[in-house]
């Protein structure tokens, strides 16, 4: 395979929200526990070298809609990609196509996961935002001009950094391209035994005009187990062949 193997792994609401209120309550904080451990615990059921997220999904967690501090005076950096930590074990790649998210270190810690960010640009991005990610020691990929190349980027970072296995999560719109383009090859849900209703906040997959349409998907159940405060986890494997017909978990 070209690529890494690639699950998306998501905590969900009942009514398949990855944001909210419902996240708040007991349920949703057990849900989360859960779905941490599942992915990151220290006995976790996935054994992978990386996770990655959008851009709004990285503000929302991490950079906290921070302004980068650019300098726009800046020496002209290379060309091509900046690769920092080429074996540092866990990753964190982060989809900032225009350059925007506003990092304070090369490293992220998430409960008891430390990883080394790897942003994701286009030739949008301009120099004093490499300049920016090049001071602070993030590594970078340049993976298109307007529109991102997923193929590159799967490839280089397995290529680039060893990543075999490759989370996928979030944002839903990421999230339903990657299904679409066929880059995705199994579904993890933590469905949280909670729901707030909102109107307003993200479903699990999501199709965005230029990016993927709502043609459907199917999936073949692996797993379902009712976990601790009620949620449940299932696995999924994705059909990627249209023709194939569902024989059973």
């Amino acid at each position: 395979m070209d690529r890494p193997y690639i699950f998306c792994h998501m905590m969900t609401s009942l009514d398949g929200k990855i944001m909210g209120t419902y996240m708040d309550t007991p349920e949703g904080e057990q849900a989360s526990d859960i779905f941490y451990q599942i992915a990151f615990g220290k006995q976790p059921q996935y054994h992978h070298q990386g996770w990655l997220s959008g851009r709004v999904t990285t503000d929302d967690n991490f950079t906290f809609y921070e302004k980068p501090a650019l300098d726009r005076d800046a020496p002209v950096v290379p060309k091509g990609d900046f690769v920092a930590a080429p074996n540092f074990g866990m990753y964190y790649v982060s989809i900032d196509p225009s350059g925007r998210l506003g990092w304070k270190n090369n490293i992220l810690t998430y409960g008891d996961t430390t990883a080394h960010v790897i942003e994701v640009l286009t030739e949008r991005a301009d120099n004093a935002y490499r300049a920016f990610l090049r001071k602070l020691g993030i590594s970078y990929l340049i993976v298109g001009e307007e529109k991102l190349d997923y193929a590159l980027l799967l490839h280089k970072l397995k290529t680039i950094f060893g990543i075999e296995t490759l989370m996928l999560g979030g944002g839903g719109v990421l999230n339903w391209s990657f299904l679409q383009a066929g880059m995705c090859d199994e579904v993890s849900m933590v469905i949280a035994s909670a729901a707030d209703g909102s109107m307003h906040t993200p479903a699990l997959f999501a199709a965005k005009e230029g990016l993927s349409s709502d043609q459907a998907i199917r999936f073949r159940l692996k797993r379902a187990e009712v976990k601790e405060g009620n949620c449940v986890w299932l696995q999924y494997q994705v059909l990627h062949d249209k023709k194939e017909k569902w024989n059973g978990i």
